[in-house]
């Protein structure tokens, strides 16, 4: 019994040890010691893939972009008034004959009964009435901010971005010329 926990807490060791030696040793890593983020050449790779052997998905990370501010503008929503036809239920009512059957007896002495009922019932349409005015949109509302050195190429300089509120809020109350860094939802402005 002493034996086997001796094995164990000895493999035990030796694998936290090993992972230990894996995590980066603060050598390219992030602050949790996560060094897989390094480039492929460094870690031994071909520079063809990751060098783990693992695929290569897209992440959140590859449409990010960063570079530095240059200025920011809010597009407002802009509306037009329009007609466009109105339509409305249009109902009626009607009478339409049904018609009943009844039946007694069997085989040669089977007799049906049949007669007819009128029923009402409703008909409704859609018909076209007129014309309405609404409010159609021309623009929609966007936050955009302008980026030069995009991605640290310093020859791609005002390269308008489209962003969500939150990372135009940051972007306007950051610095002239501050480093930013979001991903966006659409290029031009």
């Amino acid at each position: 019994m002493f034996g086997k926990r001796f094995v164990v807490s000895g493999v035990m060791a030796i694998l936290i040890g090993t992972l230990g030696a894996c995590s980066g040793g603060g050598e390219g890593g992030d602050d949790d010691g996560i060094a897989w983020e390094q480039s492929d050449t460094a870690s031994g790779g071909d520079g063809s893939g990751p060098a783990s052997g693992q695929d290569s998905a897209p992440t959140a990370q590859d449409s990010t972009v960063h570079g530095l501010k240059d200025t920011v503008r809010h597009v407002t929503v802009k509306t037009a008034r329009a007609t466009r036809p109105r339509r409305v239920s249009k109902c009626s009512t009607a009478t339409r004959r049904v018609r009943h059957t009844s039946g007694t007896g069997t085989g040669s002495r089977r007799t049906t009964r049949t007669w007819y009922t009128s029923e009402r019932y409703r008909s409704c349409t859609e018909v076209r009435s007129g014309t309405e005015t609404y409010r159609r949109t021309v623009r929609a509302e966007k936050w955009c901010v302008e980026l030069d050195d995009v991605n640290g190429d310093r020859a791609r300089d005002d390269v308008w971005f489209q962003v969500g509120t939150t990372d135009y809020g940051a972007a306007r109350t950051a610095d002239e010329h501050a480093r930013l860094e979001f991903t966006p939802t659409a290029e031009g402005c």
